[in-house]
C-alpha cells in the first residue's frame, strides 16, 4: 500500500462492494484493510447501448454496485465522511462485442474459441465513493491467445474454472496456458488494476493527506 495512504486509511471504513475472490486477494496483498459487502445490483445494463464507449459500460456497472451498497448502509452525515466504497466490474471484448461470464459450458467454449488466435481487450471499471465525492476510472489490457485447438478448450472448460470468469478464463490459474502474450496491466486481467487504483485513491484523499 502506498505509504502516505496507510495512515489516513486507518481512520476510514473501507468497503469492497464485490464478492470477487480475485479482487479480495489483490487488495489484501497490498495491505488494505477492508470489509466486503456484496452489492445486490443485478448487473443488467445493456452493453449494446455502449458500443461507442464500452469502458463506460464497466464504469457505470461499478458505480451502480457502489451506490447500492451506499444506500443499503443508510449512513449518517458523520459516518459518510469516514467511509470509502470500492466498486469494480471487468469485461472482455473483441470487435466491440462484450463477453461476460459464460451462461453454460457451450457458451464458455464459444467464447474461448472466438479468442483463439485473436487479441481481445480486458477492461475494468472502478468507482470510488468517499462521502459525497465520486471518482471513476478504467484500465484496459490487450490479451492475445495462442491458436488453441478444440480438445484443449473442452478440457479447460471441463475443469469448471471458466464458469465464473469474465471471458471464460482465469489468467492467474489454468487459463494462463491459453495466453500467448499481454500488453498492459496483468493485474487488470486478474480483475483489478492495482497501480491505477492506488494513484486514484491517493488523489481522492489528497486533501486529507496534505
Amino acid at each position: 500500500m502506498l505509504q502516505p495512504l496507510k495512515y489516513i486509511l486507518q481512520t476510514k471504513r473501507i468497503i469492497l462492494a464485490s464478492g470477487s475472490p480475485q479482487r479480495k486477494d489483490l487488495l489484501r496483498a497490498i495491505g488494505l484493510n477492508f470489509e466486503i459487502i456484496v452489492s445486490d445490483f443485478a448487473e443488467d445494463l445493456d452493453p449494446s447501448l455502449y458500443k461507442e464507449n464500452l469502458s463506460q459500460y464497466v464504469i457505470d456497472t461499478a458505480e451502480h454496485k457502489c451506490r447500492h451498497v451506499y444506500n443499503e448502509l443508510k449512513l449518517n452525515e458523520n459516518e459518510r465522511k469516514n467511509v470509502v466504497i470500492i466498486g469494480a466490474d471487468t469485461m472482455c471484448s473483441l470487435d466491440n462485442v462484450v463477453y461476460g461470464k459464460p451462461a453454460d459450458v457451450d457458451d464458455a467454449f464459444r467464447m474461448l474459441k472466438t479468442f483463439s488466435n485473436n487479441t481481445h481487450q480486458v477492461c475494468t471499471g472502478v468507482c470510488l465513493l468517499h462521502g459525497e465525492t465520486k471518482r471513476t476510472f478504467f484500465e484496459t489490457t490487450d490479451v492475445t491467445f495462442g491458436d488453441i485447438d478444440n480438445e484443449t478448450i473442452r478440457a479447460y472448460v471441463e475443469t469448471g474454472e471458466p464458469m465464473n470468469k469474465a471471458g471464460a478464463y482465469g489468467i492467474q490459474s489454468l487459463g494462463a496456458t491459453l495466453v500467448k502474450k499481454i500488453n498492459g496491466d496483468y493485474f487488470n486481467v486478474v480483475g483489478f488494476p492495482i497501480h491505477h487504483f492506488c494513484t486514484q485513491l491517493k488523489a481522492l484523499l489528497n486533501s486529507e493527506i496534505k
